[in-house]
């Protein structure tokens, strides 16, 4: 599946999308990225004069390309009424993502079955650390 069908797939518009390219894709992983535009409405408020990117906006990032893109590849009998449930995050911090950074997610599915969907995710920055990683599932409705 092409980047452009699964992007218009997700359920997810701007300012709520946080998938800019699919580098790579198959029935065991992906690979993507997205820029963190310091104009971002968050960072406005988190925190003063000192912004950086919440936890819960780089897990929805891992979670968007790291499952659910690779979810709707998986799925074979996806609708326009087909949704994704976040069903459990286990995600452990280890750096900050500021303003203006771009960051890769890459995925490993741990498996798919009955619906759900389990991946190893790992978001790292420009300079290739690891910012977070952890455990991302959901169901394919």
């Amino acid at each position: 599946m092409k980047f452009e069908e699964i992007l218009s797939k997700l359920p997810y518009t701007s300012p709520f999308l946080f998938v800019d390219e699919i580098l790579s894709l198959d029935e065991n992983g992906v690979i993507g990225t997205f820029f963190f535009n310091e104009s971002l409405d968050f960072y406005k408020g988190h925190f003063k004069n000192n912004p950086v990117t919440p936890g819960v906006i780089l897990t929805e990032c891992m979670a968007q390309i790291g499952l659910v893109c690779l979810g709707i590849n998986l799925s074979e009998n996806l609708t326009d009424k087909s949704s994704v449930a976040l069903s459990s995050t286990e995600i452990e911090f280890l750096k900050p993502v500021f303003p203006n950074e771009k960051v890769t997610v890459i995925s490993e599915k741990v498996y798919f079955r009955f619906n759900k969907l389990k991946c190893k995710v790992v978001m790292k920055n420009e300079r290739n650390e690891i910012v977070c990683e952890g455990l991302i599932a959901g169901f394919i409705k």
